[in-house]
């Protein structure tokens, strides 16, 4: 598999990123794990903008799911015309989220462009996936995602704070990309977020091979977060870039 990031910036996007968004690739089967805030400029130099076969969304706040308003636009009016309906995939809500975003929402309610999906967690086949999430811990309903094929596996964090829940889910994954929005300090609001300390540890209870941190929020220090994250993992650990590419 390979995985590109399109975006790693929490809440909004900072100076050098868009907001989440990461491209998995095998066998010629393209699926974007979550589609925030921005990506779809940089989507564009890596893939054209009719490749993508389909979409997961781990939850429906703005910075992990609003550029398919966007992108909507780019698949109804493209001129080599308007393509299949493309699979959104997403927990309870996803179809009326976005279509709400619309003044009036578009004829036919965006059916003539995605396909909505709306799953609960469990395993699915998508392309030459395997697909299996669960609950993870924050305010509205998301999926933390493992993705598996030919052998090798990579988990999605998603948005969460502390829970046994990811680590079941990444237990000897090659690859946790998992959010590290703060450092590690006093008072922040629990069963929201977790610092760069917190990934780690779930790193290192889940086994993982190796951990690349994400969600980064601009006004936390990405090197402070780096060094928690390696005091309590010995595994490789990096910060996802926008537009780096890691073979899994």
């Amino acid at each position: 598999m390979k995985l590109t990031v399109f975006g790693s910036a929490g809440t909004f996007p900072g100076p050098d990123s868009p907001c989440s968004a990461y491209l998995l690739e095998q066998d010629g089967f393209r699926l974007l794990l979550d589609f925030g805030t921005g990506s779809l400029g940089p989507l564009q130099r890596h893939v054209g903008l009719l490749d993508l076969d389909a979409v997961y969304l781990s939850h429906l706040h703005a910075d992990h799911c609003l550029e398919l308003v966007t992108y909507s636009y780019a698949r109804r009016y493209h001129p080599d015309g308007n393509p299949p309906p493309l699979p959104v995939y997403g927990p309870a809500g996803t179809a009326d989220r976005i279509r709400s975003a619309f003044d009036s929402p578009p004829d036919h309610g965006l059916l003539d462009v995605y396909d909505f999906r709306e799953v609960p967690t469990g395993s699915r086949e998508i392309g030459p996936f395997t697909v299996t999430t669960a609950r993870m811990n924050h305010p509205v309903e998301c999926h933390g995602v493992r993705v598996e094929c030919a052998g090798r596996s990579l988990v999605y964090s998603g948005d969460t704070g502390r829970t046994e829940a990811l680590v079941e889910l990444a237990t000897d994954c090659d690859l946790l990309l998992c959010e590290a929005s703060w450092t590690d300090e006093p008072g922040r609001p629990a069963d929201v977020h977790m610092s760069g300390r917190e990934a780690g540890e779930h790193a290192t209870g889940a086994g993982a091979r190796r951990l690349l941190l994400t969600h980064l929020v601009v006004w936390s220090d990405p090197k402070v977060i780096l060094a928690e994250a390696r005091r309590a993992y010995e595994g490789p650990v990096e910060l996802a870039r926008c537009g780096q590419s890691y073979d899994i």
